[in-house]
C-alpha cells in the first residue's frame, strides 16, 4: 500500500489485529520492510502492525540530496496523520533506532514506547570511518557495489555460513535500494547528535542490543545509553550481530514481545 506523505509517496504494509495497539517498525540503511518478516507472526494476535520502507528505500520514494533527521521524522509524523495513527510503539533497529530517538525527543505525545535497536545516538568517529568508502563506491559502480562488504558486516561468520538462504534475502533488500536513498540517508547518519536531548525522553523505553554486534550498535553503546533515558533498560540478545532480530528471531522477539505486551492493558 502507499499514502502520500511528507512530499513523497511512502509505501508500507499493516498485519496483525484490526483493534490491536498500533506497531510501528523503521528499518535502517539498505534494509526495507522484509527486515521485520520474522517478527510479524509473533506479534499479529495482539498488535496491529504498521511496516514503512524509508526513504528511498524498498518501494518508497527517494528524493535528490542529502537527508536529514528532520526529514526522516516527518516521514514517520506524516505517515501517521495520514493513517490516523494517534499513538503507536515504535521499533527501529540501526538508523531506524536513532530516527526513533529523534522523534521521541520532540514528540513523545506520539508514542505509546519506544525500542531502539543496535543504533547509535550520536555519530562515533570509529563508526564514521566507514561511510565515504561506501558513498565513493556507491557514487562510481552504484549499489551492486557495496551488497556484499554490506550483509557480511551484519552477521557473524557462523550465521553467514549457516544461513545462505537468509544472506540472500538481505541482499535482495540492499539491492532494492535506490542510489539517492542510501547516500541520502548517509548523509543524515553521519549528522547524528541526539546523545544530549535523550534525557528528555518520558516514554516506556527499551534498548536491544545484539550480543556479537561489534560496530553498529554494540552492547556497550546500548548499555550506556539505557542509563541516560529514565526507566530505560537494556537487552543483549545471544548469538546476534547487528541485524539482531534476523540472526536470532527467537531471542529477540522473546525480548521485544514481553516488553510490549505488558505494556497492554
Amino acid at each position: 500500500m502507499y499514502a502520500d506523505a511528507n512530499g513523497i509517496r511512502i509505501h508500507y504494509r499493516i498485519d496483525g489485529r484490526d483493534d490491536g495497539p498500533w506497531v510501528t517498525f523503521l528499518t535502517g540503511i539498505a534494509n526495507d520492510m522484509r527486515m521485520w518478516d520474522g517478527q510479524v507472526p509473533y506479534l499479529a494476535d495482539d498488535f496491529r502492525i504498521l511496516r514503512l520502507d524509508s526513504r528511498g528505500h524498498g518501494g518508497t520514494q527517494a528524493t535528490e540530496g542529502d537527508y536529514d533527521f528532520g526529514t526522516l521524522i516527518g516521514d514517520v509524523l506524516g505517515l501517521w496523520d495520514a493513517l490516523g495513527v494517534e499513538r503507536s510503539h515504535l521499533v527501529g533497529l540501526g538508523l531506524g533506532g536513532s530516527t526513533a530517538l529523534g522523534l521521541a525527543v520532540d514528540h513523545s505525545d506520539r508514542l505509546l514506547s519506544l525500542v531502539a535497536c543496535a543504533c547509535r545516538a550520536t555519530m562515533d568517529p570509529d563508526l564514521a570511518t566507514i561511510w565515504p568508502a561506501l558513498v565513493e563506491a556507491v557514487q562510481a559502480d552504484g549499489i551492486e557495489s557495496i551488497a556484499e562488504p554490506t550483509v557480511q558486516r551484519w552477521f557473524t561468520d557462523d550465521f553467514k555460513a549457516a544461513n545462505p538462504e537468509a544472506l540472500d534475502s538481505v541482499r535482495a533488500q540492499i539491492l532494492a535500494t535506490s542510489r539517492q536513498g542510501y547516500l541520502g540517508s548517509v548523509a543524515a547518519f553521519l549528522t547524528l547528535d541526539f546523545g544530549r536531548q535523550i534525557d528528555r525522553i518520558r516514554v516506556p523505553m527499551l534498548f536491544i542490543s545484539g550480543a556479537d554486534d561489534q560496530r553498529g550498535g554494540p552492547p556497550f553503546v546500548m548499555d550506556d545509553l539505557a542509563r541516560v533515558v529514565p526507566g530505560a533498560r537494556h537487552v543483549s540478545v545471544p548469538d546476534a550481530g547487528h541485524i539482531c532480530n534476523i540472526q536470532n528471531p527467537d531471542g529477540f522477539n522473546e525480548v521485544l514481545g514481553a516488553f510490549l505486551r505488558q505494556l497492554v492493558v
